[in-house]
């Protein structure tokens, strides 16, 4: 079989599924040196790839914008057609990606047989479900698939200059010193299912306070900034809930000493520095929970308690999502105190 020239990698969903991805660019890169390979995502996930140094390209797709309807998606996919590119890899399965891969005229197309699957020329059986091994697995499994060797699996964020510096100056700014050490709390999430209670946080963050010599910062987006208000009001605590992008968030949580977050794309890229992180996880289906999207890296480390659930409706929990509450501040504080300990 004749080696790519050109390949597509299609990820489409959320910010922690594309650094769980980047494994896939890495080894496609150190199997096919020579070939042209392109990313396609959301427009709010393109900094998560854009400057890795294995990709030639990120190509931006915004269903939920420009993109949004059946024309504009289809004259999006003939303009795709024109790269001419030989395979596309689809690691999250959605009616878009399969037809607009379709559509493109992209000869071989391999991923998941599910929501239109019909349309790929390469199947994999979808259990994802199940939760029988990690996200990240799942997207190698792909390139297994096609007898590609894996020859690492850790992710990656790419950070750049200009975020580094803007990143450092606001640090200083809220009095942070280049050698200081400061613990980030994250505690917003885009699921109810998600979400620690704030209580829990604001009560973590005053035993943090008490108990260690680590300055505190909130972080958030703009959109989820309501889920850190009550942390917000505490006095010592500084509150940067939606002051970075994309790019500036990585070179925080770089520089971190501890990230303590819910189940969100910031663990996933602090995890990719291997920052210490400790990830709070409610859901107890298999295919929501840990065992499928835990923080990676030898630094990582999480808290999931299991009520008893047969089946998990994720938001629309009618047991008042008993799983997250089960979880104490004080059961954390003291993971992370252990953790800072050897700091």
């Amino acid at each position: 079989m004749k080696d790519p020239e050109k390949i597509l990698i299609v990820r489409t969903d959320r910010l922690g599924d594309v650094i769980l991805s980047t494994p896939v660019i890495k080894n496609l890169r150190l199997t096919y040196p020579n070939a042209h390979l392109a990313f396609m995502c959301r427009p709010y996930t393109k900094d998560a790839v854009t400057g890795n140094t294995y990709l030639d390209e990120v190509i931006v797709y915004d269903k939920y914008g420009k993109h949004n309807s059946i024309l504009s998606t289809i004259n999006f996919a003939f303009r795709l057609r024109k790269k001419r590119f030989d395979w596309a890899i689809i690691l999250h399965p959605t009616n878009r990606a399969h037809l607009i891969t379709f559509l493109a005229g992209i000869p071989k197309r391999i991923g998941w047989n599910r929501k239109l699957g019909i349309l790929l020329t390469d199947k994999l059986l979808h259990d994802k479900q199940y939760g029988k091994k990690h996200e990240s697995e799942y997207s190698l499994s792909i390139l297994e698939s096609l007898g590609i060797p894996i020859r690492g699996k850790e992710t990656s964020f790419p950070l750049n200059q200009k975020a580094i510096d803007s990143t450092n100056s606001r640090l200083l700014d809220a009095g942070v010193g280049a050698e200081d050490g400061f613990i980030v709390l994250h505690p917003s999430a885009s699921c109810p299912s998600k979400r620690w209670p704030q209580e829990n946080f604001l009560s973590l963050a005053r035993l943090l306070k008490a108990k260690s010599r680590f300055k505190i910062i909130i972080i958030s987006s703009k959109d989820e900034a309501e889920f850190g208000e009550l942390l917000a009001r505490e006095t010592d605590l500084i509150d940067f809930r939606g002051m970075f992008n994309l790019n500036q968030l990585g070179a925080l949580l770089k520089r971190a000493t501890l990230l303590i977050s819910n189940d969100s794309g910031p663990v996933h890229i602090a995890a990719s520095f291997n920052t210490l992180v400790i990830s709070i996880f409610g859901r107890n289906d298999p295919g929501l929970g840990p065992r499928r999207w835990r923080p990676l890296g030898p630094n990582s480390y999480y808290f999931h308690d299991d009520p008893g659930c047969r089946h998990c409706p994720a938001h629309a929990c009618e047991i008042d999502f008993i799983c997250l509450k089960a979880i104490t501040p004080e059961e954390v504080a003291q993971k992370a105190l252990q953790l800072l300990t050897s700091k």
